[in-house]
């Protein structure tokens, strides 16, 4: 293969079998389970990097659960993690602080193109009766459980448009082949083209469990806030860059046995 091939095919890894297509990335049906509560703001202080803010008075946390049947490229899964509201620069928004599913091509290009923080485990979201339950187990142990009353009342579907479309930050990092940061960027997306299908909320209730490779739980559950159910189709944008760690003039490289220390 010649390198001028090799440039015309490197869009992901591998090669010659990429692990997930070419976007745009559109999804049909998606279904969430939002479960907001409030959290101990001295663990969010710990996890927020910057330079996103977000409010200590409220320190809140979105646990979620998201039921994906019919995606570009990615076929049928499911998620779930936890978004941070936060503010960058003046602007609401949500930083993902950790996701969760149960398919190779969405890990893949989520963490390549985006940087979303995914693992592999087997969430789930589905309605048992007069209940909507999410479920996440890593492995064998089940580390979060959401239920919420199913369509107990409908919500005013302009205000949850408005939030499904405030941008999403995360935070990329790609390393060198030294172990070094080459790539560690702020990235802001936004979901896209979306049609609201229907939103509802009803009682709620969130147990996590703690898990040394699955740590929802070190946002602890202080108080439901609030919940909410939605139907969409939608888009998943890509990204860009609004803050690049490694072109800040504080910032330092660190030594081998410093970058250990991280882990």
């Amino acid at each position: 293969m010649r390198e001028n091939d090799v440039l015309k095919r490197a869009f992901a890894m591998p090669l010659t079998s990429p692990a997930y297509s070419p976007g745009p990335y559109r999804f049909v049906d998606r279904e969430y389970l939002i479960i907001t509560y409030r959290t101990d703001p001295a663990k969010l202080r710990a996890i927020v990097p910057e330079p996103l803010e977000f409010d200590e008075c409220e320190a809140l946390v979105k646990y979620e659960f998201i039921r994906m049947p019919d995606s570009n490229g990615f076929g049928d899964y499911t998620e779930s993690g936890q978004v941070i509201p936060v503010s960058f620069r003046g602007r609401k928004g949500g930083y993902t602080h950790c996701m969760f599913l149960n398919d190779e091509g969405p890990i893949a290009g989520g963490r390549e193109l985006w940087g979303f923080p995914k693992k592999l485990a087997q969430p789930t979201l589905r309605t048992e009766i007069d209940t909507l339950i999410g479920t996440l187990d890593y492995g064998p142990l089940r580390v979060a459980t959401g239920t919420m009353g199913y369509k107990h009342r409908e919500v005013e579907l302009a205000h949850v448009n408005a939030a499904l479309k405030e941008p999403n930050f995360l935070l990329k990092i790609i390393p060198h082949v030294d172990g070094s940061p080459r790539i560690c960027e702020l990235v802001e997306y936004h979901l896209e083209d979306i049609v609201l299908k229907g939103a509802w909320t009803g009682p709620a209730a969130l147990a996590l469990t703690p898990h040394a490779l699955a740590p929802v739980a070190e946002l602890p559950v202080l108080e439901i806030v609030s919940a909410v159910h939605i139907r969409a189709d939608l888009t998943l944008g890509l990204g860009k860059v609004v803050h690049d760690y490694l072109r800040q003039p504080a910032r330092r490289s660190l030594r081998a046995d410093e970058r250990a220390l991280v882990f």
